[in-house]
């Protein structure tokens, strides 16, 4: 699987390393499970494409899972991962499926932001 980051994700992901050092080590055993086929995390519904949230560690923040970081990413057919958006648990309870949904059209179509 070939793994790709959409704006979205660049940005959000540039935010947090300003506050969590750590980050980009926290976030790659994910990267590495998408790149040899797995699919972490749970679905989610109302979508309108394969996406799947996945709950990653916060070692900086010292509180696990729970109070961790959340990675949405989008199941490209036939071989491919977006990374549509990541973000602490502390800043925000969910993305809306309506943003969701935006985000990856406008990578499908490259109009991204």
């Amino acid at each position: 699987m070939r793994v790709e980051y959409s704006t979205e994700f660049k940005k959000n992901l540039l935010k947090l390393s300003r506050r969590y050092r750590r980050i980009r080590a926290d976030v790659e055993p994910i990267i590495q499970a998408l790149m040899t086929g797995e699919t972490p995390g749970d679905r989610v519904s109302g979508v309108g494409y394969p996406t799947y949230k996945v709950r990653i560690k916060n070692r900086d923040a010292g509180r696990g899972k729970s109070g961790g970081y959340r990675c949405l990413y989008y199941l490209c057919p036939p071989d491919r991962v977006l990374l549509v958006t990541i973000y602490s648990k502390s800043d925000a309870d969910d993305v809306p499926t309506h943003l969701l949904r935006r985000l990856i059209e406008e990578h499908l179509t490259g109009q991204g932001p």
